[in-house]
């Protein structure tokens, strides 16, 4: 990291443990403090965009009012898998991650990211913006074994709608219209360029 972005940005800190969102900051010359929110998600929307913006304003506020006296930017995120609608969480088992798949086989979902970001100074929340960022992404047509041997691998368990795109599922995907970041778990140009305006 180059002393520029260093002094552009001085402290960030990541609402979250995903070492996706971890990597693709990295990948931009930001090298964020981790901090996972572990507060109780309140949701009073079903509708997705609006679910994925409320839940990251939380993730950020709960670390935003730990660092009182403090400088930083806090950054929170959540990223959800939506098909005809419905979202579609982390699989509960392989069982739950086979159903998903097999929803999502031949047709084209939508993810969405949303992202809370925070800056802090001394201890006073003094700027904060949230948004969000929708991809469609078109899998082809898997087959039961397909599926079962992919659920197998473990790589769905710990994904919004069973599947990685940067992991073993990249050879179910067909096409991506939008940000292929924001299907990672973070749209990072917009993200950096966000900051960027703090």
């Amino acid at each position: 990291m180059d002393q520029t972005t260093e002094n552009r940005f001085p402290r960030v800190i990541l609402a979250s443990a995903s070492p996706r969102r971890l990597d693709l900051l990295r990948q931009v010359g930001i090298e964020p403090e981790i901090e996972p929110s572990h507060v109780e998600e309140v949701i009073t929307s079903t509708v997705p965009d609006q679910v994925v913006m409320e839940l990251s304003r939380q993730k950020a506020e709960d670390i935003a009012a730990l660092h009182t006296g403090e400088d930083a930017i806090v950054i929170g995120a959540d990223t959800v898998v939506a098909y005809d609608g419905k979202i579609l969480g982390k699989p509960s088992d392989e069982a739950d991650a086979r159903a998903m798949l097999a929803s999502l086989s031949g047709r084209t979902h939508q993810v969405y990211t949303g992202v809370a970001l925070f800056s802090v100074k001394e201890g006073i929340i003094e700027k904060k913006t949230t948004f969000h960022e929708c991809t469609d992404v078109t899998m082809v047509s898997m087959t039961e074994k397909e599926i079962a041997d992919y659920v197998a691998s473990g790589d769905p368990m710990d994904k919004a709608g069973a599947y990685g795109i940067q992991g073993l599922a990249a050879i179910f995907i067909s096409e991506i219209k939008g940000d292929y970041y924001n299907v990672v778990g973070l749209p990072i140009s917009r993200v950096y360029h966000e900051i960027e305006q703090f």
